[in-house]
Formats: structure tokens, sequence, C-alpha cells
């Protein structure tokens, strides 16, 4: 038995009072799932960003990576994740003995096995290594993705899915803004400085030691806090079949999400190879790298609820492309002659608005296309896409950096980018039937 399964999971619909009182609805209007599920994620991004933010640094500097193959370990990344997603989001919709969505167990496997591969980051100090630890962490993060958004969305009552979501990955992305700041503490107190010249392994054995343990305890906030059974599962429903997972993109809306999705994933630069084009360009300090994330967590930490209730009132598409229209902003500003710290700021804070209002937004929208007992595989079918295409993007943009430069490759990009918002806005166009819902 675990704490959170006599937990009510839904939401009650509160009237539409205004002022203080409408502000107190929405809260109420997130169901405690969704926090406990926040709670999770915020303490295993603080895990992950601590390694995400000292990483690319190592990796280039201390053990001499090209840009090519930095871009081919960290599509690694994106494509070990898709290949297990559409798994882990058809394993979360079977059922058990008790007649409930596996969606719970199946997240779990994925926190504890991401959890089980930072200890052996202390041992792994060769590019190879350090590789098959990304890609068995990447598995990890593949299999729990759709189980843990199909979770939010069945707890949360459809006209309130983007406020939760945006509570969720408000939640998300304070890990991911505390993260860096614990990781440059932790240098800082271990006394090993970054591997700009080939200095000490300690510091960073440190930061992988610390990030084990904090992994460890999103994993048993999961299985105390989390609940098992959500209002929607119906023993009497028909566990659906691999084939019928597959299938779902014969449902238009899905079908249409998904093609935008790998579009635009296409030309979204990796926000290593941007953060890397930051400090090159702009000139920053090595010991400020790690710092960098912090910008876009904070933006992304800042505008989450807001956006996540403006998707809710003006469409949750129309929102994700605009999100894209922010990060082709930033791009134009890397790309401008402007130079100092007021530019850094703006790209930082444009690029956390970009996650703002396209990571949630786009799970919210896709959950509005897919059936309750198909939710986890529907999500992760959309997200595979996405992984998929941005695997392909951080693979075509190190050869581009290798071939034209950063500033080169970051302009095709740009250029694709904007061609893509526009296919986007084409195939997003609603239909008939849905001007008339």
């Amino acid at each position: 038995m675990y704490v959170a399964d006599s937990r009510s999971t839904k939401a009650p619909v509160a009237p539409g009072p205004s002022g203080p009182a409408r502000r107190g609805a929405a809260l109420r209007a997130v169901p405690g799932a969704v926090l406990a599920l926040g709670t999770v994620s915020l303490v295993t991004d603080i895990s992950s960003e601590m390694v995400t933010a000292v990483l690319p640094l190592y990796l280039l500097t201390g053990l001499g990576l090209s840009p090519l193959g930095f871009g081919l370990l960290d599509g690694l990344q994106n494509g070990f994740s898709a290949l297990v997603r559409l798994v882990g989001g058809h394993l979360a919709d079977r059922r058990g003995r008790d007649g409930a969505a596996r969606h719970k167990a199946v997240a779990a496997v994925g926190y504890g096995l991401s959890a089980l591969c930072k200890p052996l980051l202390l041992f792994a100090h060769t590019v190879p290594l350090i590789g098959a630890v990304i890609a068995v962490d990447r598995t990890g993060k593949g299999l729990r993705t759709a189980p843990r958004d199909a979770m939010i969305s069945l707890a949360t009552e459809p006209a309130h899915r983007g406020r939760a979501f945006g509570v969720h990955r408000a939640m998300d992305t304070c890990g991911a803004l505390l993260g860096p700041l614990t990781a440059f503490l932790v240098l800082r107190m271990a006394g090993g400085p970054l591997l700009a010249d080939g200095g000490e392994q300690h510091g960073y054995d440190a930061v992988f030691a610390v990030s084990a343990c904090i992994a460890a305890l999103g994993v048993l906030v999961l299985l105390l806090f989390v609940p098992n059974r959500y209002g929607t599962d119906d023993p009497s429903t028909p566990a659906p079949s691999l084939r019928d997972s597959l299938t779902l993109l014969r449902l238009p809306g899905l079908r249409r999400l998904t093609l935008c999705a790998v579009l635009l994933g296409l030309t979204t630069v990796s926000d290593s190879f941007l953060y890397l084009l930051i400090q090159r360009r702009l000139g920053l300090s090595v010991t400020l790298f790690p710092l960098l994330p912090l910008g876009t967590a904070a933006a992304f930490l800042l505008l989450a609820v807001p956006l996540g209730l403006l998707a809710d009132r003006i469409g949750r598409r129309v929102l994700f492309l605009a999100g894209h229209g922010l990060l082709l902003l930033a791009y134009g500003l890397l790309l401008s002659p402007l130079q100092g710290l007021p530019v850094v700021v703006c790209v930082l804070v444009l690029h956390g608005s970009f996650y703002a209002a396209t990571d949630g937004v786009l799970a919210a929208a896709a959950a509005d296309t897919v059936p309750a007992e198909q939710r986890g595989a529907g999500l992760a079918l959309v997200g595979t896409g996405q992984a998929l295409a941005r695997f392909a993007c951080s693979l075509l943009f190190g050869a581009l950096w290798s071939a034209v430069g950063g500033t080169g490759a970051l302009a095709w990009s740009a250029g694709a980018l904007a061609l893509c918002v526009l296919g986007a806005a084409l195939v997003l166009r609603p239909t008939a039937v849905e001007e008339t819902a």
C-alpha cells in the first residue's frame, strides 16, 4: 500500500470567481497527483541538470571532443530516449491484475534506471563509456516521459490541462534552475577546477556523487506520494494492443501535431550547442558556463504557468507555434552584431520563453486528441517524433559547425526554422469540423 493510493486525483471543478478568489480557484484546479509528479520531476531535474551543466565543457575542452563528435553524443541523448518512448507509452497503457493501467510502474522503472546511472559517471572517464552511460540514462527518460505525462492528463479536467502541465513544467524547471547552481557550488566546495586546462577530476566526481543521491530521493518520492489509480481506469475496457498503439496516427488531430513536432524539431538547436555559441561568440569565461542554463530555467519557471493558462484560453496549437517564433528571435539576436551581457540575458529569456510556450503545451494539445485508454501511447508518438527530429538536428548542426563554423550553422538553422514555422501554421489550421465544435 502506497501513501498516495487513497488520495483523490481529480481536481474539483470550482466556480469562476474573480480577483484573488479566482487565483485561488486556479490553484485548486491543479490536482494533488500533478503536484506530486512535479515534486518528482523537480528533484530528478536537479540531479540531471547538475551533470548536463558541466558535461559539454568537460567533453569539448577536457577530453578534446570535436563539435561533430559532440553533436553525435548530444543527439544520442534524444535518440535513445526516442527508441524506448513508444515502448514505455504502450506498456503504461497495459493493465495490471487490479484493472489499473501501469503508468506509475513504468515511470518508476524509468526514474530508477536513470538514478542507477548517475554513480556510473564516477568510473566513466572516456568518451565511449560516458556515451554508454548517457544512453542508459536516456533510456530511463524515454520510459518515464509518456507515462508521467499521461498521469498528468488523466488526473486533470480537460479544460485545465494547459494549467496543469504549466504547473508541472514550472516545478520541473525549478529543478533545472537549481541543478546548474548546485553543480557550480559543488565544484567550488570540492576545489576541483573546470577541465578547460586538463585540470583535476575530483571536482567532477563530487558533482556526479551528489547527483546520484538526489536522483535516489526522486524515486522515493514517486513511490510514496504518486497515486496508482486514476478516475478514468475502467477494468471492462479492453487493453490496447501494440498494433492499436501504432495506428493512433490515423487520428487526424494527432497526426497533424506529430508532423508539426517533427518539422519544428528538425530546426531546434540543442541547448548545449546554444550555450556553447553564447559562450564562444560573446567571450564569456568558462567558469561562468555552468550558469548559462540558469537564465533559460528562470524564464521557463516564471512563464510556464501563465503561458499554460494562456494556452487554455487562446488555443494550445496557437501558443505552440508562437513559442517557436520566440526561438527564432533568439537565433536572430545571436546572429546580430550586438554584443554584451544584455544580449546574453535576452537570448536566455527568449530561450526559456520558448520552452514555456511549447513543452507542456504540446503534451496538453496531444492529450486532447487521444482516448484515455491509449493516452500513454499517443503522447509517446508525438514525443518520439520530436525526439528523433532533434536527434537528426544535433547531427546536422554538428556537421555544419565543423564545415562552416558555429555562426554559419546557426544562420542555416534560423532560415530553416522560419520556413518550418510557416509550414506548421498551415498544417495546424483548424478544420471545418474543429471550427464548428
